[in-house]
C-alpha cells in the first residue's frame, strides 16, 4: 500500500443517479492497531466498522462528531469508531480473552444495539439514534439502518486485514428509477463482484474501471483521513483532581504510580507520586471530618 493510502473519495454513475464512495485505510490503520494485541476477528469488524463510520462521516455538512458504537452481550461486547467532519478517525475494542475466528457475527457481539450519535456545536444537544442489531455482518448492518433511516437502497463492500481497511459504498438516489429502470439491478451486481483484495489494494480509478467499464462515472477529489490525537495530560490531570486527594493517594500508596488508559486515543498517561505531589500542590487537604 502507499504512503497516501488513506482517503474517502466519492463518485457519481452521472447516467444513472447512483453515488458512491471508496474508502482506503492503510498506514493510518496500522496506526489505529499499534501496540493493541486484538485478535484477528476483532481487527476485521473494526476495520469494516471504520470503513463504514468514514463514509458516513465523510457526509457531515459542518463541524462535527460522529460516533458510532455496536454493543452486546457478546464475547466482543464492545466496538467504537469516533470520527469528526475532518475525518480524523479513532477506534477502540473490547473482547474476550479468546474470541472464535470462525463465529457469526451475531454470536460474536451477542443481543446488542447499534448506537450512533452526532454531536455538533450548532446542535442544542446531541443526535442519538439507539436500535437493535440487525443483519450478519458489519456490511448488512449499516445497509440495514441506512434503508430505515434515509429512505435508500444502499449496498456497503468491505474488507481488513491488519494492514488494511476498505470500503465500497453505493446508493441508489430517488431519480435513478427514471433515469434507468434496470440501472440499479446492474450496478448493485456489477458491485458485487469486488473482492477483498481489489477493495485494499487497486487506486479507486482502476477499481471502479473494473467494475463499471459500461458507465460513465464521474469521480471527484479525494479526501484525507488521519489519526491525529494529541496529548491531553492537562485534561487527564483535571479528573484526578476531580476524584480527590485521599483516593488517589491511596492509589498510589497500593501501586505506586497510576495508570490512565485513554483506548479510543490508544494512549496511556502515568503519574508518579512526585507528579500527584504537583498536580494536588494547589489545592488544600480536606480537613478532618467531624462527628
Amino acid at each position: 500500500m502507499s504512503e497516501n493510502n488513506d482517503y474517502v473519495q466519492r463518485f457519481l454513475l452521472d447516467d444513472l443517479d447512483i453515488r458512491g464512495a471508496l474508502v482506503r485505510l492503510g498506514p493510518v490503520w496500522q496506526q489505529l492497531l499499534t501496540d493493541r494485541d486484538y485478535p484477528q476477528v476483532v481487527i476485521g469488524l473494526l476495520g469494516q466498522m471504520s470503513a463504514t463510520t468514514l463514509l458516513l462521516a465523510d457526509n457531515l455538512k459542518q463541524a462535527g462528531r460522529l460516533t458510532i458504537q455496536l454493543r452486546g452481550d457478546g464475547p466482543i461486547p464492545l466496538l467504537v469508531i469516533d470520527c469528526n467532519e475532518a475525518l480524523n478517525i479513532r477506534c477502540m475494542a473490547q473482547h474476550d480473552e479468546k474470541v472464535d475466528d470462525e463465529a457469526p457475527l451475531q454470536a460474536l457481539l451477542g443481543d446488542g444495539q447499534l448506537l450512533i450519535s452526532l454531536d455538533s456545536p450548532s446542535m442544542r444537544e446531541p443526535y442519538q439514534s439507539i436500535v437493535p442489531i440487525t443483519g450478519n455482518s458489519i456490511a448488512e448492518v449499516f445497509e440495514h439502518h441506512l434503508a430505515q433511516s434515509e429512505q435508500l437502497a444502499s449496498r456497503l463492500f468491505l474488507a481488513a486485514t491488519p494492514e488494511g481497511a476498505a470500503g465500497l459504498f453505493i446508493q441508489k438516489m430517488p431519480g435513478a428509477d427514471a433515469r434507468d429502470a434496470d440501472g440499479w439491478t446492474r450496478i448493485e451486481a456489477l458491485a458485487a463482484t469486488v473482492k477483498p483484495d481489489e477493495l485494499l489494494e487497486l487506486p479507486a480509478e482502476a477499481l471502479l474501471t473494473r467494475l463499471f467499464a459500461e458507465e460513465t462515472v464521474r469521480l471527484f477529489a479525494a479526501r484525507e483521513v488521519t489519526n491525529i490525537c494529541p496529548e491531553n495530560r492537562e485534561k487527564v490531570g483535571t479528573m484526578l483532581l476531580s476524584l480527590g486527594r485521599e483516593e488517589v493517594y491511596a492509589a498510589i500508596k497500593e501501586r505506586g504510580e497510576i495508570v490512565i488508559r485513554d483506548d479510543l486515543a490508544n494512549r496511556e498517561y502515568r503519574f508518579d507520586k512526585a507528579q500527584i505531589d504537583e498536580l494536588f500542590s494547589h489545592t488544600p487537604a480536606t480537613p478532618p471530618s467531624v462527628h
